[in-house]
């Protein structure tokens, strides 16, 4: 799978795109449509997942549906168990805490998450955003401690991590 980064807006968002023999999945297309669709030509989209509903991560979300008519999935429709799209295989997982719908989408067979504004490298998301909960955030974060370490983290925002690097070095993973 190949994991292209968009990063978009003036928070600096991390866009995803995720192809497989030229087929491709959007995570958080928050903003810049322009340049997430030129990422897109020659691949046949297949769905636009999201990490949370918050303004930064969903700014483009209209334009990408409108021009592939494609759906949207969230944790409005998505439920906390394994999924396949086409060749796109992942587990949805609950990771409430910077918002009550923050989801992260783990894809086992590549060792990658993404997290969304619940985890990022050296630091968790805010929670002093509406819906946001530091209870739930150190609920979410003794989850995702069961997971394998060597798992590639790829946050919403900034530069990827490991799992082990943030078990190792985040105040917030190590300490809780």
């Amino acid at each position: 799978m190949k994991i292209e980064r968009v990063v978009t807006g003036y928070l600096e968002e991390n866009c995803y795109i995720l192809t497989i023999d030229k087929k491709s999945i959007v995570i958080d297309p928050g903003d810049n449509y322009d340049l997430i669709k030129e990422r897109l030509k020659d691949t046949k989209v297949l769905g636009v997942l999201l990490t949370h509903n918050h303004f930064d991560h969903i700014g483009a979300v209209n334009d990408v549906v409108k021009d592939y008519s494609i759906n949207v999935y969230s944790a409005n429709n998505l439920e906390e168990k394994e999924y396949q799209f086409d060749n796109f295989k992942f587990r949805v997982i609950y990771t409430p805490g910077h918002s009550s719908d923050s989801i992260s989408y783990y894809f086992e067979q590549e060792k990658v998450m993404f997290t969304g504004d619940f985890l990022f490298k050296g630091n968790v998301g805010r929670c002093d955003l509406p819906t946001g909960s530091w209870s739930s955030m150190q609920d979410s974060l003794e989850k995702i401690k069961k997971y394998p370490s060597d798992i590639t983290i790829y946050p919403g925002h900034g530069d990827k991590t490991t799992l082990e690097e943030e078990k190792n070095n985040n105040q917030y993973l190590f300490t809780n």
